[in-house]
């Protein structure tokens, strides 16, 4: 699979999704009748909206995940998936994207061939109950995946997941019992992997995380919100922790020193670029040997991959 030519340039087309990755299969408007017809369930969710398209109310936890199922099903083959009621619910598209952008920062070793197949191994830190990544990056790009965890009932449902779509030689889904360790306890004595993938929480507290879901669903209703519901869903350790997501981040940087040689490429979604500053400069005093942050956008939303290796080029081309 060869990479195509890449541009900075926002897409023109009215009819597609400005800036999603040049091989994202949502970069079009959502074709509902093929999506009905994929999943039946999904029909009682979809109406037209004031702009005289097909949609859904995203509002709605129930029709959100409708649509989830339905994309997933059409897209990528999933046919069984659901996530207990208040679990996050990931917009499919962005989690694409990063996908997308991971293929690409592998390939660079090999200049411009996208590694493909089971040999590709990639860690999913904080799989969660709906498992999007390896469900994904599997039917995408054919990797294998390991997905940890910490919350039982979001283990539990993750693997039924993989289980039911007969999944479970390329994605496996392990228990992470310490909620200080981000890699201790999940990878182990000689495991390699290609790369790590995740989606930390980025509030520092449940307080923040409210807040946050108050702007979106101001966005969506133009009105004030509900505050017990939280906009897609997402339990507290999906959403939150002490620190948020710096926190976090430097935490997993600093972890990952001691799985160097485990892993080639390190990465991370970074929604607040104020994060970015304090990583860099734990990145430098730890030594990585190489730096990238990926730009991504959806529309409006703007966020980035931060992708960090402690190998040399000649290691990780082996």
């Amino acid at each position: 699979m060869k990479l195509p030519a890449m541009t900075d340039q926002p897409n023109r087309n009215t009819d597609q999704k400005e800036m999603l990755h040049p091989r994202n299969k949502h970069r079009d408007r959502y074709d509902f009748p093929s999506l009905i017809k994929a999943n039946p369930q999904l029909s009682d969710y979809v109406s037209v909206n004031p702009y005289g398209d097909l949609s859904v109310d995203f509002k709605d936890p129930d029709a959100v995940k409708a649509l989830n199922q339905s994309l997933l099903k059409y897209f990528y083959g999933i046919e069984l998936w659901d996530i207990p009621k208040g679990y996050l619910c990931p917009p499919i598209p962005g989690r694409a994207d990063y996908l997308h952008y991971l293929a690409d920062l592998l390939a660079e070793p090999a200049e411009a061939e996208i590694p493909t197949g089971k040999h590709i191994k990639i860690l999913d830190i904080g799989v969660g109950a709906n498992c999007i990544y390896p469900l994904i990056g599997h039917s995408e790009y054919g990797w294998t995946f390991v997905g940890s965890e910490t919350d039982s009932l979001a283990l539990k449902n993750a693997k039924g997941i993989v289980d039911a779509n007969l999944l479970s030689k390329v994605i496996s889904i392990r228990k992470q019992s310490s909620s200080s360790n981000i890699f201790s306890g999940v990878i182990r004595p000689g495991e390699k992997f290609d790369a790590t993938i995740c989606n930390p929480p980025f509030h520092a507290s449940r307080q923040a995380a409210m807040e946050g879901s108050g702007r979106k669903w101001k966005n969506l209703r133009g009105q004030n919100h509900d505050k017990d519901l939280l906009n897609f869903g997402g339990q507290n350790t999906e959403l939150w922790c002490e620190g948020g997501e710096e926190r976090f981040v430097r935490q997993m940087i600093k972890e990952s020193l001691q799985f160097s040689s485990n892993c080639r490429w390190f990465t991370s979604l970074i929604s607040k670029k104020e994060t970015l500053p304090a990583c860099y400069r734990d990145l430098s005093y730890h030594g990585a040997t190489a730096v990238k942050t990926i730009n991504m956008s959806q529309g409006q939303k703007k966020s980035r991959i931060l992708a960090w290796t402690f190998q040399h080029r000649d290691t990780q081309a082996g």
